[in-house]
């Protein structure tokens, strides 16, 4: 198996939101009123934006989007066979991702995640991000999420490593299984 990081596209994105797997699927519906999978992948399309192809096919998303001065919001989500793509996601945000937003300026990168999904909780704690607090009633329909966080201080205490950034703008290659 071969996990290629490559930037994203709007056809690329446009793939994977139409195949989302169910947990991404449903965080995305309690966070959006109407959406589409093209406007989901325009959205997406902002600031940082990689795609992950697995044996060519692209199987999962990942980014980060400036939502005012200083704070952004990261972002990840996938096909069922996104599970393929998870090690070249947790490199590119711990190596590319957050260096980059801290090198723009960035004091904080958030995420969030609902209650329920703990796979996502874990996932988000080994990417370096520290869990902040629940947000009762955060999705449109009253459900619950948790948010994470990286900030700046936590970075230059070691919890996320800085890095070169050459190998994922060139649109490094890889194998990792």
């Amino acid at each position: 198996m071969v996990a290629r990081i490559i930037g994203a596209t709007l056809r690329d994105l446009s793939y994977i939101a139409s195949n989302l797997r169910p947990d991404d699927r449903e965080e995305v519906d309690c966070q959006f009123d109407d959406w589409t999978p093209a406007l989901l992948a325009s959205i997406a399309l902002r600031d940082h934006a990689y795609v992950v192809e697995v044996d060519g096919n692209p199987e999962a998303a990942v980014g980060a989007s400036e939502a005012r001065t200083g704070l952004w919001t990261a972002w990840s989500w996938g096909t069922r066979r996104m599970w393929r793509a998870v090690p070249r996601i947790t490199d590119i945000v711990r190596t590319v991702i957050i260096p980059d937003v801290l090198a723009r300026g960035g004091h904080r990168a958030e995420a969030r995640a609902m209650v329920k999904n703990f796979s996502a909780h874990r996932w988000l704690k080994r990417m370096g991000a520290t869990e902040r607090c629940v947000l009762p009633g955060y999705g449109n329909g009253g459900e619950d999420f948790l948010l994470f966080d990286w900030t700046r201080t936590d970075v230059h205490h070691g919890h996320v490593p800085e890095a070169a950034h050459s190998q994922a703008r060139s649109g490094g290659t890889g194998s990792d299984d």
